[in-house]
């Protein structure tokens, strides 16, 4: 697999990497963890104070609105919020800022996914119909798998399609009505053949977890990941959340876009969360708390080489590759007024977790600023602007159009 630059993966999908300790995760909080022994240099704190009081100005300026969080080897090194979760009220971002976390939902969702394989109630080589009644016969070669890793060959209409059903005639009680209205639309290719990101797989596999599980999706990720994690501030998204409010630009008191529900549970990008909440999930991954160690194996590991955004590959919910020759997995997403990242680098044990509520923000200028003091210049200089798009589109969650 071919080597990508840090820049490249952060470059397209934030606006910002990182900020100075404010509150943390106490110990107590923490999930049991592995020794923590980083193969890597640790991070200058000069360097994590130069970014901190630079964020700290560019929220002045406007330029950045959001949280971060840097950690490293089970150490928060960054945790502190920048600009304001609500400009009307006055309301500060901080670590425990609720922010929309777009397509990173996917990790979650794929994570569900296996912790029911561990539980020995589905097989990811199971056939998607097994579990949809009513499958469509071009659906019937679609596994679990090919859905996890954005093989399954589903048009690329059915998202957008998705969208207007719930705009029309779906309700949340009729999941299998919302998914009736599409069985004329003929797959784009043969399943396993090809990878094509895909929202509406996503939404396929909540609703495969529901069936299996007995629960609805929002309970089901409370029950086995959110509530044994203590993420007391994620979930999914309802009208009452009390996440920060997206905008359009730094100008902006409205939200860019009002709240949206699905019509059927969004496994693709309706949670939402804090960078602190994140930390927690970040530092699980580390252990076999939420899931044996095969089955954490099989998430990270690059299971389609060719996808969407050169240098990567995909395992379940993650990109993976590797920089200046370290393991790397990662993921973005953006929705309307809101973009978020989490970075890991697993043997190193160093994450970086941002997330923003503003939509303008120029991602490529603040990320080539924060690398250059964080990871030195050679980090700051590779890839392009044109690679750094491409990763933002695989990513990216709009209401209204398969990305």
């Amino acid at each position: 697999m071919k080597r990508f630059s840090l820049r490249l993966i952060v470059c397209g999908t934030i606006l910002i990497l990182m900020s100075a300790a404010c509150t943390s995760p106490s110990a107590e909080s923490l999930p049991p963890a592995t020794t923590l022994v980083p193969s890597a240099a640790a991070i200058d704190p000069e360097a994590i104070a130069r970014v901190d009081a630079m964020l700290a100005q560019m929220a002045q300026d406007g330029t950045f609105t959001g949280s971060v969080l840097i950690a490293q080897a089970g150490d928060v090194l960054l945790s502190r919020g920048y600009g304001l979760a609500d400009r009307v009220q006055g309301t500060p971002n901080t670590p425990q800022t609720r922010f929309r976390l777009a397509s990173i939902t996917k990790q979650f969702t794929a994570t569900a996914i296996l912790i029911l394989q561990s539980q020995g109630k589905l097989s990811v080589q199971d056939p998607i119909c097994v579990y949809i009644p009513g499958c469509y016969a071009a659906w019937e070669d679609i596994t679990i798998h090919h859905l996890l890793a954005h093989t399954s060959g589903l048009s690329s209409r059915l998202w957008p399609a998705l969208v207007r059903a719930d705009r029309i005639a779906a309700t949340s009680s009729r999941p299998v009505q919302t998914l009736a209205l599409f069985e004329d639309l003929p797959l784009d290719s043969r399943p396993g053949e090809q990878f094509a990101y895909s929202n509406a797989g996503y939404v396929l596999l909540a609703y495969i977890i529901e069936q299996v599980s007995g629960q609805s999706y929002e309970a089901f990720l409370q029950q086995a990941i959110f509530t044994p994690l203590g993420m007391h501030n994620t979930g999914y998204e309802h009208r009452s959340s009390g996440l920060a409010v997206g905008y359009a630009n730094a100008q902006a008191t409205a939200p860019q876009l009002p709240f949206a529900s699905m019509s059927i549970s969004d496994g693709s990008g309706l949670l939402y969360s804090a960078v602190e909440d994140l930390f927690l999930w970040d530092q699980a991954l580390y252990t076999e708390r939420l899931l044996p160690r095969a089955e954490l194996d099989r998430m990270f590991a690059p299971l389609i080489e060719e996808t969407d955004v050169t240098g990567f590959a995909y395992g379940y919910g993650w990109y993976v590759g590797e920089e200046q020759g370290r393991a790397m997995v990662g993921h973005g997403g953006n929705i309307e007024g809101f973009a978020a990242l989490i970075i890991r680098y697993p043997e190193d044990q160093i994450s970086l977790i941002v997330l923003m509520n503003q939509a303008d923000l120029n991602q490529l200028s603040v990320w080539a600023a924060i690398s250059n003091e964080v990871f030195g210049e050679a980090h700051a200089g590779g890839g392009s602007s044109d690679q750094s798009r491409r990763l933002v589109g695989a990513a990216e969650l709009r209401v209204g159009g398969d990305q």
